[in-house]
């Protein structure tokens, strides 16, 4: 039989297949994978945020496989649904086929786009509604793929780790995007260095040392802020990179990739931290209330200690990478390049495939084998190991990860989920802003 779309549809569900197959019966029944029980069978896809992230997400899961299409659009803002809508027609044509009446907008948009007709959402609006998009999703049975970080305080983070857990009972995938965990070169670092190829590690350096964003519009933002009347909420999750509760400021926003690798090479999080930081060169009030350096020293099980470096700076040195040091050699990875100096040394020769689109080839590939990934629970303690290292930074205190994940009551949310205004954002005063 036909469904809506024209289109020959089995007589049960996508989703029923994946609660109820084995991976034996999978195969038998259908040979091209679940998504493809027919020949044409469609993935539709929800987006969950509309900005250049979440519509770039979009296009990459596109290019990850034919069958995707974009049928359903959600953000807190009009504009960028309809900012969105147009780019992605642009480049997908007929494989965009949200509508007017599946594209939505307001803070319950992402509830109407989960209750589509959807297969899998991309979770991609700033990082503090990450925790409740991430439950809803899988509430309404939806494989995920969600932008990192997951959370931006202690409260979000145990929140995800309970909905990994619930998409496992309900075998739904989530994958996240930490895309050096699906980057060739530094999936065969990483699995040399877990093998031993450079001793038992003792040590590690990482680093997010850039210039200015790429998207530093904060000074224009915030004359529109007066210009177009909006309201401190509209100005704050619009400018959600510049404001703390929003983003987790940039050490947990952009550094928990590096923090990620580090956590991966370990095969654990860190156990304490301590942390300094500061605002030396985004002084004035545009740029929200976040710090724009951060230095951490983190501490795993087996006693090595990683320095952890981050810095959002103009004119500064720049480095984004990370070396994890053992007793016979060290590795080294960048977004570019890897290999390993010492007794089993390794030199990657090899570019690897697109990792922002070769995290939805594995995505959709895990799916469709009835093996659905979910990285729900590595994600969440990298962002917390991000977190725990701003919290330390903004207090001036050292910290314990048992501390944090069980008796920290850090929950960030604002007072209201209206756009009116707020009170007035906060820098954080090391030796002064209280422990929470």
């Amino acid at each position: 039989m036909k469904d809506e779309t024209g289109i020959l549809s089995s007589p049960f569900t996508r989703r029923d297949v994946l609660k109820t197959a084995s991976l034996a019966s999978l195969a038998a029944a259908f040979p091209g994978g679940v998504f493809a029980a027919q020949a044409s069978e469609r993935i539709r896809v929800g987006v969950i945020g509309c900005g250049g992230r979440g519509t770039d997400a979009a296009l990459n899961c596109a290019e990850a496989s034919p069958d995707v299409v974009i049928a359903a659009l959600g953000d807190l803002f009009p504009d960028q649904v309809k900012s969105s809508h147009e780019h992605l027609k642009q480049k997908l044509a007929g494989r965009l086929t949200a509508t007017p009446e599946t594209c939505f907008s307001g803070f319950d948009a992402y509830k109407k786009v989960v209750a589509a007709d959807v297969d899998l959402v991309i979770l991609a609006a700033p990082p503090f509604f990450r925790p409740i998009h991430l439950e809803a999703a899988v509430k309404a049975g939806k494989n995920i793929f969600t932008e990192k970080p997951v959370a931006v305080d202690p409260a979000g983070a145990r929140s995800v780790i309970a909905t990994a857990e619930l998409a496992a009972q309900k075998g739904l995938a989530i994958v996240a995007g930490t895309q050096r965990r699906h980057q060739a070169h530094y999936v065969e670092i990483m699995k040399r260095v877990r093998a031993g190829d450079i001793g038992e590690i003792v040590s590690g350096q990482c680093y997010w040392n850039m210039g200015t964003l790429w998207v530093e519009r904060a000074a224009q933002n915030w004359a529109d802020k007066t210009i177009k009347k909006w309201s401190d909420m509209e100005w704050q999750v619009r400018n959600w990179l510049f404001t703390a509760w929003c983003s987790g400021d940039h050490i947990v926003e952009q550094h928990v990739h590096n923090l990620d690798v580090m956590n991966w090479a370990m095969g654990a999080h860190p156990v304490k931290c301590v942390g300094m930081g500061g605002r030396a060169a985004r002084v004035e009030p545009q740029y929200g209330n976040i710090f724009d350096h951060f230095a951490v020293e983190y501490e795993y099980p087996n006693g090595a200690r990683v320095l952890s470096m981050c810095r959002q700076t103009a004119g500064a040195a720049e480095n984004v990478s990370e070396r994890v040091v053992g007793t016979s050699g060290f590795s080294y990875t960048d977004s570019a390049d890897g290999y390993i100096k010492g007794s089993k040394a390794y030199e990657n020769e090899k570019a690897s495939p697109n990792p922002y689109v070769q995290e939805h080839v594995d995505l959709i590939a895990s799916i469709r084998a009835g093996k659905p990934l979910n990285e729900g629970r590595q994600v969440a303690e990298s962002t917390l190991t991000a977190i725990m290292g701003r919290m330390s930074a903004y207090t001036g205190r050292a910290l314990s990860w048992d501390w944090v994940i069980n008796a920290s009551k850090l929950d960030l949310t604002p007072p209201h989920m209206e756009l009116k205004n707020l009170p007035p954002l906060e820098v954080a005063v090391p030796g002064k802003t209280p422990l929470v």
